[in-house]
C-alpha cells in the first residue's frame, strides 16, 4: 500500500510539471515588460516569484 501511495503522489506531481512551466514562461514576460519599463517593484516581485516555482519545480524533480 505504502508503494501505491508513492506511485500515486509521484503521478500528481509529474502532472504539475505543465502548469510550473505555463507559470515560468508568464512570469518570464512580465519580469521582461518590468525590465522594458524600469519598474523596479515589478522586478523584484517578479524576480521571487520566478525564484518560489524554482523551488516548486526542483521539489517535484527530486522528489
Amino acid at each position: 500500500m505504502k508503494y501505491v501511495m508513492e506511485a500515486l503522489r509521484r503521478k500528481e506531481a509529474l502532472e504539475k510539471l505543465p502548469v510550473i512551466r505555463m507559470e515560468i514562461d508568464y512570469e518570464l514576460v512580465t519580469l521582461y515588460d518590468a525590465m522594458k519599463n524600469e519598474d523596479t517593484v515589478g522586478i523584484i516581485k517578479s524576480k521571487e516569484r520566478l525564484k518560489q516555482l524554482r523551488r516548486q519545480w526542483l521539489e517535484i524533480d527530486h522528489a
